[in-house]
């Protein structure tokens, strides 16, 4: 089983990442970092990403999960996962694999990203990213888990959500 973590920035795909793979036993692989260093250096300067750019990272998410699932592993991953086209790459016919939506605000997220530092993505790429989001429909089957409880209710939500 893979689970894909998904939302905007500050939705607390990381932190809700950890804390699910802890509960479950399983690895859990930040999303970011399977950016290349361009990606980071375009965001970190305050410039969007294009459907080019995430490309290549989208690649390097979707080989993760063919990964795990060729070793017979369960996993979290997190990616923003922004567009359905991007979900279809990610998913598609991939079985096992757990579409769960960390939905927040605009002001709860805002106040989160406010509240963070030490991250790549500034806080005012959160209105071109709520502007590039495609909420995923129930065609996908995603879990909608929404992020105004603490987390370990929403790591609960999830554990109980994503049961065969």
């Amino acid at each position: 089983m893979i689970v894909l973590l998904m939302g905007v920035s500050g939705c607390g795909k990381t932190t809700v990442g950890h804390r699910l793979a802890a509960r479950l036993g399983c690895r859990y692989q930040e999303g970011d970092a399977l950016h290349p260093p361009a990606n980071v250096a375009k965001m970190a300067g305050g410039t969007p990403l294009t459907d080019a750019d995430r490309t290549p990272w989208l690649a390097a998410v979707a080989a993760w999960i063919d990964a795990r699932q060729a070793a017979g592993e369960s996993g979290i991953i997190s990616c923003s996962a922004l567009k359905q086209a991007y979900r279809q790459l990610l998913i598609g016919d991939r079985n096992d694999v757990y579409l769960v939506y960390l939905k927040g605000t605009r002001e709860q997220l805002t106040r989160r990203l406010a509240g963070r530092s030490g991250h790549f993505m500034p806080p005012n790429l959160l209105a071109s990213q709520l502007a590039t989001l495609e909420e995923p429909t129930a065609a996908e089957q995603p879990l909608v888990v929404t992020i105004d409880q603490p987390v370990d209710a929403i790591v609960t939500a999830i554990a109980a959500g994503i049961q065969p």
